[in-house]
């Protein structure tokens, strides 16, 4: 049997917390660092646009294109700057310099304004050039009047912000490998000294029982202090004493039985003396005594087999009663890992069939990406050989827009499913109490069994007013709803092609009502008592567990605290009335 360690156990579940912790706040940390170091370069970039706005502007007034560009390339030496673009009134590139990407690709947001004028920021929608910067305008004053005679953008990008937090980042991760180790290796030594030495010495002594010498046996002090261990070895050291107390008595019971023996053979001595003078006229009496005596004998045969007999049956008793106990713990442990697993295989089931679901929209937009890109390749060829036609140019916009469309349509179809699987899923697996609104977590559900559905004829109806919203166990509500309509499928719809499942939910003072019913075969009348009981089936050939219903009543008396009555008649679909509270 493999023994798992309760210190090694508490002792991964410790640092795994920190270990996540610390990786969250080390990426926070990273993360505010970078936007620090990004809120900075813009800065600089203000205070370059000041020192070169002046001599830009006239030389781009003055039509001085070399001086333009000489002063781009001055910029451009500047280790945070990455690329400049300088255009004239019109938008005419004058001079574009280093890593450039499409001004049209480029989002413009205002940061503040200079009269009819604005200077922008400027961030860069491109994951391959990583750009980002800052853009103003070159503002030329003559006569009182000012006019603007140009641009000028200056880039810099995400390779010079993380060149300036190198260290810092190496630092921080260093720092939180340091304080890892540190507190891996502090924990492991006083789990080590606090649980794991304590409970080894424990049970070598343990190991070295003598029930001949049960005093000998005692617990010695291990050298912890006042815990769950002393407490331990103080109920176990009371055990022993209650042991050889036990022996005493039974020793003091063996001489009571001598003492008596010796006295009863004296008084036998006394009687065969007095028979022996009185033989001739006491013979009658003499063998009344000696019958006497024989019953004497045999009752104190008997009352040692008593005695013997008894002292067994008690020892029989007391290890029966031990085994029983360990039997009942061993059987809820099974009953409760039973129940688990029926639910993590219902999730297994409810996963592979959303994947499966998954693959054809997923499928269908690699076919359509595939087909676009080749209309994207025949036109490319087109335009470099200098043959594209109108014709030709439509026929590709109308394929597009086509393959775009059907693109996006099966996406959001994927998107939707894994959405709603993944919010049931996450709650099946979670007891975590949430404010939910009822009749879209109902569609979540209904939404995540589409695979199931989808191969049937049968309809789910509904009927929950868009409000109602409670504090509620919501794992709980999906195991519920999810094995009620499985169960449907399976036994209720057995040999039908359209069934019915109607699920009308209401609120009555803070208190929740849910009316589940199918139009299915229904459970005759001798089954229906026995339909919350563990393990019962009539599906066992099939693979039926009989744990289904049984984790539904479960669910709802223990985790929602609710109640939960079945109706039903052959013939006439089976009805679920569930009851429970708002838990805010």
């Amino acid at each position: 049997m493999k023994i798992t360690s309760i210190s090694r156990k508490l002792l991964t579940r410790v640092l795994s917390f920190y270990f996540i912790l610390t990786f969250i706040v080390t990426a926070v940390q990273i993360g505010a660092e970078y936007i620090n170091t990004k809120n900075h370069i813009n800065s600089e970039l203000l205070t370059l646009e000041k020192t070169i706005s002046g001599g830009l502007t006239r030389a781009v007034w003055e039509l001085n294109t070399q001086q333009a560009m000489d002063t781009a390339e001055g910029l451009i030496a500047f280790p945070m700057i990455k690329g400049v673009y300088v255009t004239d009134e019109n938008n005419k590139i004058i001079a574009q310099l280093g890593k450039v990407g499409d001004l049209n690709s480029l989002n413009y947001e205002s940061i503040s304004d200079k009269g009819e004028e604005s200077t922008q920021s400027l961030n860069v929608n491109s994951n391959e050039l990583g750009l980002f910067g800052h853009t103003f305008p070159l503002i030329f004053e003559f006569s009182g009047r000012t006019t603007r005679v140009g641009t000028v953008t200056l880039l810099s990008s995400n390779e010079v912000i993380f060149e300036r937090i190198e260290v810092g980042i190496y630092f921080l991760i260093g720092n939180a490998m340091v304080k890892t180790a540190a507190l891996i290796f502090l924990f492991s030594l006083a789990f080590n000294q606090l649980l794991t030495r304590p409970l080894n010495e424990m049970t070598q002594q343990i190991d070295q029982f003598d029930i001949d010498d049960p005093e000998a046996s005692k617990l010695q002090s291990v050298g912890f202090d006042k815990n769950e261990l002393n407490i331990l070895q103080n109920s176990y050291n009371n055990l022993i004493d209650e042991l050889v107390r036990y022996k005493e008595r039974l020793s003091i019971a063996q001489q009571q039985i001598i003492s008596a023996n010796d006295k009863l053979d004296e008084q036998n001595l006394m009687l065969e003396q007095e028979v022996a003078r009185k033989t001739s006229t006491l013979s009658t009496t003499m063998l009344k005594m000696e019958k006497q005596q024989r019953d004497l004998l045999e009752q104190q045969s008997q009352l040692q087999e008593e005695n013997m007999r008894r002292g067994r049956t008690e020892q029989t008793l007391k290890q029966t009663n031990q085994e029983l106990k360990s039997s009942i713990i061993n059987l809820n442990k099974a009953q409760h890992r039973l129940l688990e697993a029926e639910k993590m295989a219902s999730l297994g089931t409810l996963s592979a069939e959303v994947s499966h679901e998954v693959n054809t929209p997923i499928g269908v937009s690699i076919t359509s990406t595939t087909y676009l890109f080749d209309l994207i390749s025949d036109l490319d060829k087109s335009i470099e050989s200098q043959s594209l036609s109108k014709k030709a140019l439509n026929d590709f916009i109308t394929n597009a827009k086509s393959s775009v469309e059907l693109l996006v349509n099966n996406l959001n179809r994927a998107s939707e499913l894994i959405a709603s699987y993944k919010q049931v899923a996450v709650d099946q697996t979670s007891d975590k109490i949430r404010n939910i609104n009822i009749s879209k977590y109902l569609d979540d559900i209904i939404q995540s069994l589409h695979p199931k559905l989808k191969r049937t004829s049968h309809r789910i109806k509904v009927n929950c007013p868009r409000d109602i919203k409670i504090y509620a166990h919501a794992g709980a509500i999906s195991q519920i709803f999810t094995n009620l309509i499985i169960n449907s499928l399976i036994h209720g719809f057995e040999n039908m092609n359209r069934g019915v499942i109607t699920i009308n939910v209401s609120l009555q003072e803070n208190k929740l009502r849910m009316e589940y019913e199918d139009n299915g075969v229904g459970v005759p009348e001798e089954n229906l008592n026995k339909l919350f009981d563990p393990f019962f089936t009539t599906k066992a050939s099939s693979g039926g567990t009989g744990l289904g219903t049984h984790i539904v009543q479960n669910l709802v008396t223990d985790t929602l605290n609710g109640t939960i009555e079945a109706s039903s008649s052959e013939g006439d679909g089976l009805k679920y009335v569930i009851e429970f509270s708002n838990m805010a």
